[in-house]
């Protein structure tokens, strides 16, 4: 069985094409078969991190009608196992993803035969980046144990979930401009969280209440903290929680804490993987243990009510912290 885990973040520089990388190669380690496909539209880079020159045919192509499927694009990888699909090097323009390409490739990346296809997403709120990011209810946001990053990945569940409730109704329906409505009023700052755009889809239908109900429950994605550095992220790993509750009537699970590591660092500058280098690294440790959790539990369902986010605690736990950083 094939699963798609969608790799997202609400910001740039957080790590997440790092992260992509690096867990394609722990899946294939573990026997599994992986595909890692760049879509980041407009800014892919994930070629270097792999260490992988930019000459091959990529996801361009097949936007352009230059390739008939993904699956010819496929480019065997240093890492038995794990194949790579490239993102649009060789084309301009194709952040502006036409739709019915955009759905073509989601066709395309659903027959791709792995065990697991990871897709490195480019960052922010983009239409054309959560649509690929709903392909699966159990996408990864990476985030840091920083405020603005924090906020940024509240915006993008948040920016998510109310696309999802969009995309649960037909254009033009009462209940579609229920949910614009909200976005609207929430920039205006109407201070309202999503439970009361579920009340009132409720309001025109109890059926379609019912839909929009159904599809927040199947949208299960976990958080990882990248570049940890103290105890200190633990309490803002609990804000993100708290604000997601209180705004979201969500939870949030944290599937893997990711200890700052120069050595992670050195990867994009000496094109090689962290984990094919560095294999003894803490950040490679981490990585290890986020591909089992994975492979343990690929399609979570509904996430524990963590008290005191022990989630993130017991993460940590294989990590000496102290107040200034991780002790080396």
């Amino acid at each position: 069985m094939q699963h798609l885990i969608p790799i997202a973040s609400g910001k740039g520089g957080v790590g997440k094409t790092l992260l992509a990388a690096n867990l394609g190669i722990a899946l294939a380690q573990q026997k599994k078969t992986v595909v890692l496909v760049d879509l980041d539209l407009g800014g892919s880079n994930l070629h270097t991190v792999l260490g992988i020159r930019n000459r091959h045919a990529g996801i361009g192509h097949f936007i352009y009608k230059q390739a008939e499927s993904l699956e010819q694009l496929l480019v065997e990888t240093a890492q038995s196992q794990l194949y790579f699909i490239p993102g649009d090097g060789l084309f301009s323009g194709t952040a502006n993803l036409p739709y019915y390409r955009k759905l073509a490739i989601i066709k395309q990346l659903q027959e791709l035969p792995a065990d697991f296809v990871l897709l490195d997403l480019g960052s922010g709120t983009a239409y054309n980046t959560i649509d690929l990011f709903l392909t699966s209810p159990a996408g990864l946001i990476v985030t840091t144990p920083d405020t603005t990053a924090i906020l940024n990945a509240y915006s993008f569940l948040k920016s998510s979930m109310l696309r999802l409730l969009q995309r649960s109704f037909p254009a033009r329906s009462e209940e579609r401009r229920i949910v614009l409505d909200f976005l609207h009023q929430k920039v205006e700052g109407e201070e309202r969280d999503i439970g009361t755009v579920l009340e009132s889809i409720r309001t025109v239908d109890r059926e379609s209440g019912d839909t929009a109900d159904a599809a927040l429950e199947t949208f299960r994605p976990r958080v990882v903290m990248n570049m940890g550095r103290s105890a200190q992220d633990i309490r803002l790993g609990g804000r993100l929680r708290h604000v997601v509750r209180n705004n979201l009537n969500s939870d949030v699970e944290f599937i893997a804490y990711l200890p700052q590591d120069d050595l992670a660092s050195r990867s994009p500058l000496e094109r090689s993987p962290t984990l094919l280098r560095y294999p003894d690294s803490a950040y490679a440790q981490a990585v290890h243990t986020c591909a089992a959790r994975i492979i343990h539990d690929p399609s979570p369902g509904m996430p524990p009510l963590y008290n005191d986010d022990e989630d993130l605690r017991e993460l940590a736990q294989q990590f000496p912290l102290d107040r200034d950083g991780i002790t080396r």
